[in-house]
This record gives structure tokens, C-alpha cells and sequence, in this order.
């Protein structure tokens, strides 16, 4: 096994490492930058998964973070089709999987999350698919492409995003999920309802509050059998049943994993073992935002700023991470989901605008508290939310008053 030298080395081949790459060369980095990634293609935008590259309507290039010419430019070294075996943090050396071992002064862990795969009669019949790569959104459209019913298996942003994608490839579309409405786990049942019936108004079929059983099929799936009873036709399935974050290389290294399934890390994105960081999915951190409760969040744009944050404070900056969780999803071209947060419970919703009219904003606010804020056509709430996350005051009568009223300034 040969070893070598490298200061700054980025485990995890994700949008993370990418940016923490990009800011350690913008402010000055010195050394060697090395970015391991187990996927065979460099960092890319994720969310064109289910989006503009499912539908075919984007190139696989245009997913890329930079072009493939910039990393060679900036000095990065990319190790693809390659992950970390082991990660000594006392000898500061990692062992790879092509037999090589990295002596490394930082490390960023960012091997963010692998899909929960449902282990259920039938799970080995072709045609069952899941997404969290650009190579499984090649196999779905592939999938799909002669195929005439596809069943979605859960109700959150992989199920309804796929089914919009697929109802505009003109494929029928229906969801099978345990909530009450769709998106209802994360922002509750009066936005959730909103989203149901937009999918609906397309011709996507929802099955809300049951859950698979089994698949059936001969080599193919070609049924989906429900726990109430349901047998749904199926030329092709896409299951979207959540992810886990993927700590297992942070537990080896004897690395603490908190309440919320991620690695513990300060404001700073620093974990128990200086020079060692963590960001995105498995980045369980103290955010000053959240009046320092820990938080962790599975969303791209979110581990896209970690890699900043973690970047600056590999370099000695010493900034806790500050910024205010975004979200968003798009359904095909029928409109985009924008969210900040986010409030892990809430208490109390305003709605703002008209969701009959489909231009709204949900405040979430708990013992009168904004604590997030979800958006449908209303974008330029977006700010006045951040800062009422951050301000973190309850607020009077009035003051809720105005959230409700569109002609009421924000500016409390």
C-alpha cells in the first residue's frame, strides 16, 4: 500500500465536498485537495435526478458542478469510483479502496446518505427502482420508457417529484403512502392537501394512509399489493421510502453519533477531533440559528453551504454556521416548493395568501414563534422569514395578524 500526503482530503464525491473544494482555493488554500467520491461521475446537482434529467429535458453535463476541465485547473484532485476503507483519525491517514493509503492534515466527511430499501415479498422483481443517482434515474427513464403504469411507493418530496416528471412523460402515475396527505410528514396536513390535489388536477392517483404489503410479478413486477387490500396494475415502481445518513465510516472512527442519526459537530461544523469536520446529511451540528439546539438536515442546498462553512473553518476562520436552512422542490412545471426552517414541531399555522388560488405562504410558529416558513408562488416572503427565524421572538396579536394579511408589512 503506498502512502502519500495531502492537507485538505473531502470524503464524499457530493455537492458537500465540491463547494468546501471551490472555497478552500478561493480563499488561498495551500497543499494538496483531494475529494474521494464512490459514484463514477464528479460532484453534481442531485436534484436533477428526479427533475429536468429524469424527463430527459437536461444533459448530464449540465448536472455537473463545474465543468470536468475546472478541477484540473483549480489543483483538485478527483478519486472517483473510490471510498474510504478506513479512517485513522490519531494517525490522521485514511486507506482507500484502490489500495492506497492518504496521510491527510484535514478531513471533511460528507458521505451523505444511502436510500432505505424496503425488504418486502417480491423486492427482487425487475422493474423496482429507487433514485439517488444520476445512474438510477437512467435506469428508471430506461424503465419506464415503454411502460404505461407506474406505482410511487411513499408520499414525500422522491414520490411526488417522480410522479410529476413521469405524468408529463404521459405515463399514469399513483402513489401509495402511509400519511394522510402528501408531504404532510414535514409540513403538516393544510400544505400537504395543497400538493395532493395539484397532483390529483394532473391525473396522478393517490392512496393515502396504507402501505405496501408486496410486489407480485413473474421476473417483472407487474402488481402492487397494499396492506388495505389494494392490487395496483404496475409496469414499473419507483420507491421513495426516505434515506439514513451513512455515519458508518464516522462510528469506525470512534466519531459520536447524536439524537437526530447524525455525526456531533459545533456551529463550526467541527466534530470532537479537531481538524475534523462533517457536512451535509450525516452533519448533526449546534445551530446559532435554532438558538443552538442541534440540527440535522437531508437537502442538497443545505450540505452546499456546510461545504462553505467547513471550508472557511479548515482555513481557521472560526464561523459558526449561520445560515438559514433552505428547501425547495419543483414539480415538473406545475410550480415550485420553497422552504426555510426548519421547525421540527409547531404549534400554530398561518396561512398567508390563497391556496385555492395557489399563491400561499404557511408560517409555522411555535409558542408564537416563527420557526419556518413554506412558500408556493409567494418567494418574496422568504426573507422577512429568515429573519423572524433568526430574531426567534414570540410575536403579539398583532404581529400574527400580519403574517395572515398580504398587505401587511413584515418588517416587525
Amino acid at each position: 500500500m503506498t502512502t502519500r500526503r495531502v492537507e485538505y482530503l473531502l470524503i464524499g464525491g457530493g455537492l458537500a465536498s465540491a463547494n468546501a473544494a471551490r472555497w478552500l482555493r478561493e480563499e488561498g488554500a495551500d497543499g494538496e485537495v483531494v475529494i474521494v467520491g464512490r459514484e463514477p461521475d464528479p460532484p453534481y446537482n442531485r436534484p436533477e435526478c428526479s427533475k429536468g434529467y429524469l424527463r430527459a429535458e437536461e444533459q448530464r453535463e449540465e448536472t455537473f458542478f463545474r465543468p470536468n476541465e475546472w478541477w484540473g485547473e483549480q489543483g483538485i484532485e478527483l478519486l472517483l469510483r473510490t471510498s474510504v476503507t478506513a479512517l485513522d483519525l490519531q494517525a490522521r491517514t485514511a486507506k482507500l479502496s484502490n489500495k492506497e493509503e492518504l496521510e491527510f492534515g484535514k478531513v471533511l466527511l460528507a458521505t451523505g446518505a444511502n436510500v432505505r430499501r424496503l425488504n418486502v415479498d417480491g423486492c427482487q422483481l425487475e422493474q423496482i427502482h429507487y433514485l439517488r443517482t444520476l445512474g438510477n434515474a437512467d435506469a428508471i427513464r430506461a424503465g419506464v420508457e415503454g411502460a404505461e403504469r407506474v406505482v410511487m411507493i411513499g408520499g414525500s418530496y422522491i414520490g411526488c417529484e417522480v410522479a410529476a416528471s413521469l405524468t408529463k412523460l404521459g405515463k399514469r402515475c399513483t402513489i401509495v403512502m402511509q400519511e394522510g396527505h402528501t408531504l404532510e410528514r414535514g409540513f403538516g396536513a393544510t400544505a400537504g392537501a395543497f400538493f395532493q390535489q395539484l397532483l390529483e388536477s394532473h391525473g396522478v392517483t393517490v392512496h393515502a394512509n396504507d402501505e405496501l404489503e408486496r410486489f407480485d410479478g413473474e421476473g417483472s413486477v407487474a402488481k402492487v399489493i397494499t396492506r388495505a387490500g389494494l392490487e395496483l396494475a404496475a409496469d414499473a415502481v419507483v420507491i421513495g421510502a426516505g434515506v439514513s445518513p451513512d455515519v458508518q465510516l464516522a462510528q469506525r472512527a470512534g466519531l459520536q453519533v447524536g439524537e437526530r442519526g447524525g455525526v456531533i459537530c459545533s456551529s463550526r461544523l467541527e466534530t470532537a477531533a479537531e481538524g475534523v469536520f462533517a457536512a451535509g446529511d450525516i452533519c448533526e451540528y449546534d445551530s446559532v440559528v435554532h438558538g443552538g439546539a442541534p440540527v440535522r438536515i437531508e437537502h442538497w442546498d443545505v450540505a452546499f453551504n456546510h461545504g462553505k462553512t467547513a471550508a472557511l473553518n479548515m482555513l481557521g476562520r472560526d464561523l459558526p454556521h449561520a445560515e438559514v436552512p433552505y428547501f425547495y422542490s419543483v414539480f415538473a412545471d406545475w410550480g415550485e416548493l420553497e422552504y426555510v426552517g426548519p421547525a421540527y414541531g409547531w404549534d400554530e399555522e398561518i396561512v398567508r395568501g390563497s391556496l385555492e388560488d395557489g399563491e400561499f405562504t404557511n408560517w409555522y410558529l411555535q409558542e408564537g414563534v416563527v420557526k419556518a416558513a413554506l412558500t408556493w408562488g409567494r418567494s418574496g416572503d422568504l426573507d422577512a422569514a429568515r429573519a423572524l427565524i433568526v430574531e426567534g421572538k414570540a410575536l403579539d396579536q398583532a404581529q400574527r395578524a400580519a403574517l395572515a394579511d398580504v398587505d401587511a408589512s413584515l418588517d416587525f
